[in-house]
């Protein structure tokens, strides 16, 4: 057989959906698992969403678009980032994609080149998808350690060590995937400062759970003075109006917006014309079951947050944002005789039928961070309480 490239082959994965189909095979094997697994909203599409979707099909909108988006998308999603970032974005600033995803590597290829040395910075642990595009674009992974005696903010020292002359993008998440820690203005203004001598560097601010602040306003950096031109926001529909399986994310940079158009003409050739519609829709039309939504993941935050520092060996901070919580597991591993994070992750979902995630699913744990597991409360609260009942049932026999 004809070889594999390299690159294929050290390609990185998500976990998340590598769980995923760990959970659905013993779910159809009859397993009763609770899993807290895998970051998606648990309700369906609110129904108006999916009616602007009918009527696009109805009206013939089938073919391609452009492949930066239709206008009608390009301008809803201009007004709602000038109106929840405090900016200016025009029309022709905004690309669509499939999803949000694709921009992390389209801004990868769009500011580094290949065997260059070219740096990114990116937060660990952090989203996976982070590193394994870094590499496998070519450019030279950074990490930034996020750490709990720092309520998992960036360290500016470090930050201030690591950025030279070869970094070209510095990558930020707020609210974090997967701690949900978010950044406050000052933190973004101290980030501000330290970018601001270095020309060559953008900033890839990654908001997708810019809608899911429990605590605060919401911060973007591409309002501090200074920072917009060198900002490529990123915001989607998945997480905000529960249309993960629909694909839509959106990005904004004036400088940028036709080249990332240009490697979607390479790649997809446009974002799915039904699904784009369907966006309108969701950034225009009524926000009622949106915010029930949100509402909902505050509430779960409470009680989760609640319920896991009630239980032995398991000590949790409360995140501001998002859906995950990410509690510290060190003591428990100790108690129950698990080597680290991920022993405890497997035996959970195979002896109390409960399925997280491991610390080193979101990158190599910092020197003395200890171990985490991450939780999404993307599911109901009585499978909150029901998994938490199990969990402290399964504390109670394992550390015996």
């Amino acid at each position: 057989m004809p070889p594999i490239s390299k690159r294929t082959q050290r390609l990185g994965t998500e976990h998340a959906f590598v769980v995923l189909a760990e959970v659905n095979k013993l779910i159809a094997e009859g397993r009763p698992i609770i899993s807290f697994a895998i970051g998606q909203p648990d309700f369906v599409t609110p129904g108006h969403i999916i009616d602007a979707a009918k009527d696009a099909m109805d009206a013939g909108h089938t073919g391609y678009t452009a492949s930066a988006g239709i206008p009608e998308l390009r301008s809803a999603v201009a007004a709602y980032l000038s109106r929840t970032r405090g900016i200016a974005v025009e029309a022709d600033h905004v690309t669509v994609a499939n999803g949000a995803k694709p921009f992390i590597q389209y801004t990868i290829m769009a500011t580094t080149d290949h065997g260059q040395g070219h740096e990114v910075l990116y937060p660990n642990p952090g989203f996976p998808i982070y590193e394994s595009q870094i590499i496998a674009c070519g450019a030279v992974p950074v990490a930034l350690p996020l750490v709990e005696r720092e309520a998992f903010s960036f360290d500016l020292d470090t930050l201030r060590d690591k950025v030279g002359p070869r970094s070209r993008l510095l990558m930020l998440n707020s609210p974090h995937n997967p701690t949900g820690r978010t950044l406050n203005r000052a933190e973004l203004e101290a980030i501000a400062e330290i970018v601001a001598p270095y020309p060559d560097l953008w900033v890839f601010s990654d908001e997708v759970y810019s809608q899911m602040m429990h605590d605060g306003e919401f911060a973007s950096i591409a309002s501090v003075p200074g920072m917009a031109e060198r900002t490529i926001v990123l915001d989607g529909a998945s997480k905000s109006y529960a249309m993960t399986g629909w694909r839509l994310g959106y990005a904004a940079n004036a400088a940028l917006a036709g080249h990332f158009a240009t490697w979607i003409t390479n790649t997809d050739s446009c974002a799915g014309s039904i699904t784009q519609w369907a966006g309108v829709e969701a950034l225009t039309g009524p926000q009622d079951e949106h915010r029930k939504m949100m509402e909902s993941f505050t509430r779960r935050r409470n009680i989760i947050v609640e319920g896991l520092n009630t239980l032995e060996g398991i000590d949790t901070l409360k995140p501001g944002g998002a859906f995950y919580v990410w509690p510290n597991v060190s003591e428990l591993c100790a108690l129950c005789g698990a080597q680290d994070a991920e022993a405890l992750r497997k035996r959970w979902l195979y002896e109390a039928n409960v399925a997280v995630l491991a610390d080193r699913q979101f990158g190599s744990p910092p020197d003395g961070e200890g171990h985490h597991v991450r939780f999404s409360y993307a599911t109901s609260e009585e499978n909150i309480h029901e998994g938490l009942g199990r969990l402290e049932t399964w504390i109670a026999k394992a550390k015996r």
